[in-house]
């Protein structure tokens, strides 16, 4: 598409926004989210923020939220760290008050779809992307296209059963705070000056995160997994641990084939929520 494309990214504790043109993010911008207001508030807060760009003359909107999504009619499900966010048409309020295309999904599927269409999986028929940040998400490509699944549901290993808890609470920032008592990126700067704990901390990380990988492999053998989400940046600090434990998957020669990459594109959330306009048409859902 040549014509701009408006993306968004809504979280609890900001709203962010980008314009794709011809294949570049412009005009990124954010504002707080007004979490603990009405949902008519928030509404109109985002209607406002969409607003500031009405003069780029957008054909669609695309948005992505860290919750559940009815794809087909835009409805938000429900929102964590948003209280009155629950059962919300998105999608209903914002063409009728901007009369274009919206689209809202997950934003862990709206990563892959990104890096998918303008990232490092770009190569990639197949292929899962996992966000390791404050929580962790997925999302899956197969043939080129999305995949959601019911409610958007698809992807989220993250709350799949694992050792005393599940795999969230050991293969995001969770699991530094809860074991170690620190933030990754500090422990990250203490690790990388030689602290013992602090390695001993992602070394343990990387061997969490293998386990969800082998998951994956069995559920799905995708031809590449893409990392992306604040951590990813400390990669070199669990990667020999991960692909330790990764290695103990049972069938080597779909190991052999899998590529981890990691994401490089810095406004991830963004990328994904306008790939959903560009592709929604070819998008498989249940």
């Amino acid at each position: 598409m040549e014509k701009a494309i408006l993306g968004l990214d809504i979280g609890g504790t900001g709203i962010k926004g980008g314009v794709l043109i011809k294949g570049h993010l412009e005009d990124i911008r954010s504002i707080p989210t007004p979490a603990m207001e009405s949902q008519e508030y928030i509404l109109e807060t985002i209607a406002l923020f969409i607003e500031s760009y009405a003069h780029y003359d957008y054909v669609g909107i695309g948005i992505g939220i860290p919750g559940l999504v009815d794809t087909r009619e835009g409805v938000v499900l429900g929102l964590a760290n948003i209280p009155s966010f629950q059962h919300v048409e998105l999608k209903k309020f914002l063409t009728l008050r901007f009369g274009k295309p919206v689209f809202v999904n997950n934003d862990a599927n709206c990563f892959a779809i990104g890096v998918h269409k303008y990232g490092v999986g770009r190569p990639f028929k197949n292929l899962v992307g996992i966000t390791l940040g404050t929580g962790t998400g997925g999302g899956i490509v197969i043939n080129g296209q999305l995949y959601s699944g019911v409610n958007s549901a698809a992807g989220e290993w993250c709350s799949a059963p694992y050792l005393d808890q599940n795999f969230e609470y050991y293969c995001s920032g969770k699991f530094f705070e809860n074991f170690y008592n620190s933030r990754p990126k500090a422990l990250a700067k203490q690790a990388l000056q030689g602290d013992p704990v602090a390695i001993r901390a992602f070394e343990e990380f990387g061997h969490h995160l293998g386990e969800l990988l082998k998951v994956i492999l069995y559920s799905l053998a995708p031809e590449a997994i893409v990392l992306g989400g604040s951590i990813r940046k400390t990669f070199p600090l669990f990667k020999k641990s991960m692909y330790q434990t990764l290695n103990t998957f049972a069938y080597p020669t779909v190991l052999s084939q899998l590529k981890i990459l990691i994401s490089e594109l810095d406004e991830t959330a963004i990328h994904g929520a306008v790939a959903l306009v560009d592709v929604e048409e070819d998008m498989v859902s249940v």
